[in-house]
């Protein structure tokens, strides 16, 4: 249940900030995107490959520019889930009646997380055919 609008902040609130008070309200947002988005399935699951992948980047990988990308393919695949769970979120919010735009904008959310899912998957792939051969 939401609060009652004289309690909420003015959605022009964060605009009006300046300095360090901008970043602490910016980074208070962000984590409570980032808790929103751990009520999904996907995105805890990718969040676990995450906290084994992460670690084993720095083993696999045989050079800064090696862990970084490693590193990197892994972070922008929970990039790009957080972002379709804004498209589906919003999307809904909308209604839960079918059209035609909704499910295409849901349908290229998804694609945009499969195609981040390839690419980390060839990255890893490459990286430990050639830490192995």
């Amino acid at each position: 249940m939401t609060a009652p609008m004289q309690e909420r902040e003015a959605p022009t609130a964060q605009k009006q900030r300046h300095g360090l008070s901008r970043l602490v309200h910016a980074f208070g947002y962000s984590l409570e995107g980032l808790r929103a988005g751990w009520g999904e399935t996907a995105l805890r699951q990718e969040m676990v490959a995450a906290v084994l992948l992460l670690p084993l980047a720095f083993w696999v990988g045989q050079s800064w520019l090696e862990v970084a990308l490693l590193c990197g393919a892994v972070v922008l695949v929970l990039i790009v889930e957080l972002l379709n769970t804004g498209i589906e979120t919003a999307i809904d919010r909308i209604g839960p009646e079918w059209h035609a735009l909704s499910k295409r904008a849901k349908d290229m959310g998804s694609a945009a997380v499969l195609l981040s899912l390839l690419l980390c998957g060839g990255i890893w792939a490459a990286a430990l055919w050639h830490h192995f051969f």
